[in-house]
């Protein structure tokens, strides 16, 4: 399996800002902190889910409800990202299975964001170079159209259908390697199959638990994971450098239990084999030497938007 390696062997050169040894013991990995962290996770999503039941027969309250839950929703994202680095357990099974089960429910699919992701982090933030990367947007126009979430739906899903008709991008086929593109094409299909299948229990059986507790928190609330997405990477320097390239953002309690961590992104980035329990204490022996945002994502908008009016 394709690694991105160059961050790492950054991280473990001559001029590490962490020593090899402590940053190797940072990376020792157990499926205690991650099985606590996943059940207080599905206790979270079972309140917020029970917030919708509670609120059917009430029209007014039923769509912040499902705001609510959406919002934890989207943040499988987080659990998908840190069990694609094997990182959120120690048992490489059971990251696979939550990586799957993540990726269906929020049309990522596993396999072939894996490959995106790892040149996402050999390239972060450089311009042709990183699949993932997020552009400072042009205008205020621009920023608001990502934020809608109308271009990243498209994406994703006019993605899936392609490949799942055997057809991969020049850019796609950079990173995903030749023997695994059949593997990726499958991918999308037996993903699609599945929707299918939902859609069709739910046409047949009037089954509207999907819609209720799933599609529509999550299409509500996806906005708030662009949001935060865009935090990362957008507005800082498009440069081989993650001291500069990348942005921590310091969070409430609530905001790092959601996104498992991530937005100690900047650390995450520094040594992505580190596990997102011990990205705080990693944070905090580097946090001189990164761009860190001390007052969180709001801030960090501000940021963007001021270099948004600076450019335009």
């Amino acid at each position: 399996m394709k690694q991105a390696l160059t961050p790492l062997t950054q991280a473990l050169g001559d001029n590490a800002l962490v020593p090899r040894r402590e940053l190797k013991l940072l990376m020792k990995r157990s499926n205690v902190p991650g099985l606590v962290h996943l059940f207080l996770w599905m206790v979270l999503l079972t309140f917020t889910g029970s917030l919708i039941w509670f609120t059917t027969d009430t029209s007014w309250l039923l769509a912040p409800a499902m705001f609510i839950h959406g919002v934890v929703m989207v943040h499988h994202f987080a659990l998908q990202h840190e069990c694609t680095h094997y990182t959120a357990f120690r048992s490489r099974k059971l990251c696979k299975f939550l990586a799957s089960y993540c990726g269906f429910l929020l049309v990522i699919p596993p396999l072939f964001f894996r490959y995106e992701h790892c040149d996402h982090h050999t390239y972060t933030n450089q311009h042709d170079k990183d699949p993932e990367m997020i552009p400072l947007p042009e205008n205020r126009r621009a920023y608001l159209w990502y934020l809608s979430t109308i271009p990243y739906w498209s994406s994703q899903f006019g993605g899936m259908f392609r490949r799942a008709t055997g057809k991969l991008t020049k850019g796609e086929l950079k990173f995903v390697p030749r023997s695994e593109v059949k593997k990726v094409v499958l991918e999308s299909q037996l993903m699609i199959l599945g929707y299918l299948l939902i859609i069709a229990l739910v046409l047949t059986l009037s089954w509207w638990a999907p819609l209720l507790y799933w599609w529509l928190p999550v299409m509500l609330s996806e906005p708030v994971m662009r949001f935060i997405r865009m935090t990362e990477h957008a507005g800082r320097p498009t440069v081989a450098d993650m001291t500069r390239n990348t942005r921590t953002n310091i969070v409430s309690s609530l905001w790092r239990f959601l996104a498992w961590n991530m937005n100690y992104h900047a650390a995450h980035h520094y040594a992505a084999s580190v596990p997102f329990y011990r990205l705080r204490d990693l944070h905090e022996k580097i946090k001189d030497r990164v761009y860190v945002e001390p007052k969180g994502y709001i801030n960090a908008h501000r940021d963007i938007l001021q270099r948004v009016r600076a450019q335009s």
